[in-house]
């Protein structure tokens, strides 16, 4: 696990002065500037919570309903490593330069400013579309209790209070994802007191032990291609996790917070999804046809539920429904976060118009917000009006998550090639990943991987509609870096040129 070396000099601000000469001046308003009023407790939450979301949920049992309850856990185990190796790479380079634009921002400076810029761009339309899904999705939780009221209201409302939300201050973005984030890992928590209660027979009689694991063809079903199969499921269960490089900008104390954060995903990847899977599968055996209804929607056979309802919970369906609820609102207000802050750094980066990049007296960048609203806005009604267009704008954002992935793992390698080179030391980092090379080229070949293998029976059958809807955002991607690159004539930086220095809040 990586810790945090030994503290370096500090280097002088932009303006000349040495940092930390008044902290007074960290969250002073500015109309040019996001303000550091993230806390530490913030940060922590927001990576603690921002992996568990319906993917958890929902569509978790359907990984062990296709290999099985062994190739379930090797899914999410092979998943939860690479995520690990992700988040620590994301954070060396996000506490040695803390910015909002986090990955975008790096792709641009240890790779290519084009890939910064395609990068950017698509992440920003990716989770734009994302707000309009999830705020889509949250309606439809909303009819499970009142089914005769128009969903389109509710997805507004939903809209309207995380705009509102990330209208205030950053800090009432930090404390809402703070409370939404603990009813989530309460949730987990307790079904994973009541499930291993099950398991062992306390207090639930008899002892359901660990049958349901060598039940029929378990432990793996279907062998390794099935195992590979559930990669996909496992792996979008994960998005969301490169969340917290986007916080350090805004941290108070990126080099400690962001550290904290980091180190905690190992085992809340351990506690959340691993134990989660070795309840559902201890309880739920394989063939039952209530891990793939989950996975279509049906809330009331969650494995969540299940187990609930299971340990004498009569609301069970209520209680997961407003759960998932809390996780989709949660999304929905990460998203809006995370494409604000996207879309003013490339701004600050002179990728985007620089009114994107003005900030009101809280520092928030209101040209930003408001665009994205808009986006999201026109994304969801064309769900109403045309599913056709829905489903392609939709399709364009899968597999952004995994692109952004690959380019953090690219600039993290490319960044401690640079760093060595130039002569510097590892412990003049505020904090450095460990097993370098390994982490960010296991990656980069994982994600690579899931990317090329996300529908490979449209490949196989030359299925061009299916393959078009499925990789629409890789040529996305490319189309935004190669344009880029040959107008602005722009090149892969030797690492000699990179620049290593770290930047100074």
């Amino acid at each position: 696990m990586s810790v945090p070396t030994a503290h370096t000099d500090e280097a002088p601000s932009p303006a000349g002065k040495p940092q930390g000469a008044t902290k007074a001046t960290e969250s002073k308003a500015s109309d040019n500037g996001v303000q550091r009023n993230l806390k530490t407790r913030h940060v922590s939450m927001i990576a603690l919570g921002g992996c568990i979301g319906t993917g958890l949920f929902m569509t978790s049992g359907s990984t062990i309903s296709k290999a099985g309850p062994g190739g379930g856990l090797v899914a999410y185990l092979a998943m939860g490593i690479m995520v690990y190796f992700l988040m620590t790479s994301l954070g060396e380079l996000a506490t040695n330069q803390p910015v909002s634009g986090s990955f975008a921002t790096y792709n641009a400076k240890y790779v290519d400013p084009a890939l910064g810029f395609a990068m950017g761009w698509n992440y920003w339309l990716n989770w734009a579309i994302t707000i309009a899904v999830d705020i889509s999705t949250a309606a439809i939780l909303m009819q499970y209790w009142l089914p005769k009221t128009p969903g389109w209201i509710w997805s507004l409302l939903v809209l309207a209070f995380i705009l509102i939300i990330n209208a205030l201050t950053v800090s009432a973005f930090g404390e809402t994802e703070y409370w939404l984030s603990l009813i989530k890992i309460v949730t987990v928590v307790v079904f994973l007191i009541l499930g291993f209660c099950m398991i062992f027979g306390i207090m639930f009689k008899p002892a359901v032990g660990f049958s349901n694991f060598t039940y029929k063809d378990a432990p793996f079903v279907g062998g390794i291609p099935a195992i590979l199969s559930v990669f996909l499921i496992a792996g979008f269960s994960f998005q969301g996790t490169e969340l917290v490089g986007v916080t350090a900008g805004e941290s108070k104390d990126p080099e400690h917070a962001v550290p904290k954060a980091i180190n905690s995903v190992f085992w809340r990847i351990l506690i959340f999804y691993i134990l989660s899977i070795v309840v559902i599968a201890a309880l739920i055996p394989y063939t039952s046809p209530n891990l793939l209804s989950s996975a279509n929607g049906d809330i009331a056979m969650s494995p969540f539920t299940l187990v609930f309802k299971r340990a004498g919970l009569a609301f069970a369906a209520s209680l997961m429904n407003a759960v998932v609820l809390t996780a989709v609102i949660s999304s929905a207000n990460s998203g809006m976060y995370a494409s604000t802050r996207m879309l003013y750094s490339l701004s600050e980066d002179h990728y985007a118009p620089k009114i994107f990049s003005k900030t009101t007296k809280h520092g928030i960048p209101l040209a930003s917000l408001a665009v994205t609203t808009i986006i999201a806005l026109l994304a969801f009604s064309t769900s109403i009006y045309g599913q056709k267009i829905y489903m392609w704008l939709v399709a364009a954002s899968g597999l952004t998550g995994f692109i952004a992935w690959v380019g953090i793992a690219l600039s993290h390698f490319r960044f401690r090639r640079a760093f060595i080179k130039q002569g510097h030391k590892l412990s003049e980092l505020k904090y450095h990943a460990k097993l370098f090379p390994l982490g960010p080229i296991l990656a980069l070949i994982l994600c690579i991987a899931i990317i090329c293998g996300q529908n490979i029976s449209a490949i196989i059958n030359f299925d061009w509609k299916e393959i078009g809807i499925t990789y629409l955002s890789v040529p996305l991607v490319l189309i935004l870096y190669f344009g880029y690159k040959i107008k602005n004539h722009t090149h892969i930086i030797p690492l000699d040129e990179i620049d290593v220095s770290p930047h100074r809040p």
